[in-house]
């Protein structure tokens, strides 16, 4: 049964949820090849004590792996918000075909919003983007998450 692009951005909400019962800012990353989930996670940050744990790159990592190769060919990320630019790097380098995301980062988006990185001419891999998957729902549970850290601070 072939799966649509909600489906496995649904997957990935379920990471970020994960993340946030971790305590973690809510982001979660799927990535699939030939309609099957090779990877998934969400951000990692707090726990590893690691700025890099993000939840693409720790998808990345953990897809390279299992398919024995640095090149993602034939895969597509699910991430539920707009990819950093660390991420943008990690995903231009690992070879990803599709970039799929939910809501847009103003502040630190690299494949739309703020930067192109993945869209730059000179660059010898120009993965596919599409953004607004589930668009409210991911904004809403990095919404709620930040909103309720707000409030604990009070």
């Amino acid at each position: 049964m072939e799966m649509n692009h909600e489906q496995f951005m649904e997957l990935a909400l379920q990471e970020a949820e994960t993340a946030v019962k971790q305590g973690e800012v809510p982001i979660g990353a799927v990535i699939v090849k030939d309609d099957r989930v090779i990877a998934k996670a969400h951000n990692m940050r707090e726990q590893w004590l690691d700025a890099t744990a993000h939840a693409e790159v720790i998808a990345i990592r953990e897809a390279c792996e299992k398919l024995h190769n640095w090149r993602l060919s034939g895969c597509t990320l699910y991430v539920t918000v707009e990819p950093c630019p660390m991420c943008a790097g990690a995903i231009y380098n690992s070879r990803v075909d599709t970039v799929i995301f939910g809501c847009r980062d103003y502040r630190a988006g690299a494949v739309e919003s703020l930067f192109n990185v993945l869209s730059h001419p000179l660059l010898n891999h120009q993965p596919q983007v599409i953004g607004g998957i589930l668009e409210d729902r991911c904004a809403a549970v990095v919404r709620d998450f930040f909103a309720d850290c707000r409030a604990k601070e009070k």
